[in-house]
């Protein structure tokens, strides 16, 4: 297969989204419970990050997610979601401005490319290629691409794939276990139920003590989804795998073609906010059918024209929504 920088931004035509969740009748009530709890604690609508907290309770999988991390515990759930809330109202992580987070992703230390076999958005991690002092702007810039792999999940996916590559980590570039703790701590209380599997490569000796450190703050469910050296053809299709890994896919990064490509997918605004149209995602966003299973061909063209009429009747709110 020739190198190609163009990234992949839908999974493989024909693959069947797992885990699809279904709930009985009684967590279909929490569910509606913890909806409505999550709802008297909006914000007020004169407020400037209203629409976008009511974006983010509104989302399918947001609800039902906080109910399963709290195992079916409804003050549990309150009180995480709660917390979330809080967190969100803060560091508003759907608003982040892309030029305040670009000069992180000059070397490519983070990637966002590709989908696994059960159509989880990739997220790659090279901390060899670290490029910045450690700093808010590092966290802010991994919570950026958790909401891109968000945006890009396919209908009925609600997780996504962490791929860490140690192959030229050093201690000097590898973050500090400190790091590491608030890293986690976004992902295991604001991001619950997202991460779907985690991929560990090239693990160096040296850098064992790494996640010694960070093992008592692992979450025993986030521990259960970490694979060290996996064959990763198992998991992830040679056609969607960088074949640094085994795949077959020839990508080569380049910093600007690969901004723009995701920046445009995802309908992403300077400010942070979207483009007309966005408001929900990408134009171009795949609504699987209720088999579950990618369509064999994505008209991206069709579901254009249909964001775009929607577009029109949004473009009327636009300064009350942004």
């Amino acid at each position: 297969m020739a190198r190609t920088t163009n990234i992949h931004l839908f999974p493989d035509p024909g693959t069947v989204i797992r885990p699809i969740h279904v709930y009985s009748e009684e967590q279909t009530a929490q569910i509606e419970e913890l909806r409505q709890y999550a709802h008297s604690l909006v914000l007020p609508e004169s407020d400037s990050y209203y629409n976008w907290e009511l974006r983010w309770l509104n989302k399918p999988d947001t609800i039902p997610r906080y109910m399963r991390a709290a195992k079916w515990k409804m003050n549990d759930a309150q009180k995480r979601i709660k917390g979330t809330l809080e967190w969100r109202r803060e560091f508003k992580p759907d608003l982040i401005p892309p030029d305040e987070v670009k000069i992180e992703s000059e070397t490519g230390k983070i990637l966002l490319n590709g989908f696994d076999k059960d159509g989880r958005p990739i997220i790659y991690m090279r901390p060899g290629r670290e490029n910045t002092e450690t700093s808010p702007r590092q966290l802010r810039h991994l919570v950026w691409w958790l909401e891109r792999a968000k945006d890009m999940m396919p209908a009925g996916q609600e997780t996504l794939v962490i791929f860490v590559d140690y192959k030229t980590a050093t201690l000097r570039t590898n973050p500090s276990v400190s790091v590491a703790i608030k890293v986690l701590s976004i992902l295991q209380q604001h991001y619950v139920e997202t991460l779907g599997r985690a991929i560990i490569v090239n693990l160096p000796f040296i850098l064992n003590f790494f996640y010694k450190g960070i093992a008592p703050f692992l979450d025993p469910v986030t521990r259960d989804k970490m694979r060290f050296n996996p064959v990763v053809t198992e998991l992830i299709p040679e056609s969607q795998l960088d074949s640094e890994f085994g795949g077959a896919y020839e990508y080569e990064f380049d910093y600007e073609s690969y901004w723009k490509q995701v920046v445009d997918h995802c309908g992403i605004a300077p400010d942070g906010t979207r483009l007309p149209g966005y408001f929900d995602g990408p134009k171009s966003a795949i609504t699987a059918p209720e088999n579950g299973v990618v369509p064999t061909t994505v008209d991206v063209e069709d579901i254009s024209k249909e964001k775009d009429a929607e577009a029109r009747h949004e473009a009327l709110e636009e300064e009350a929504i942004f």
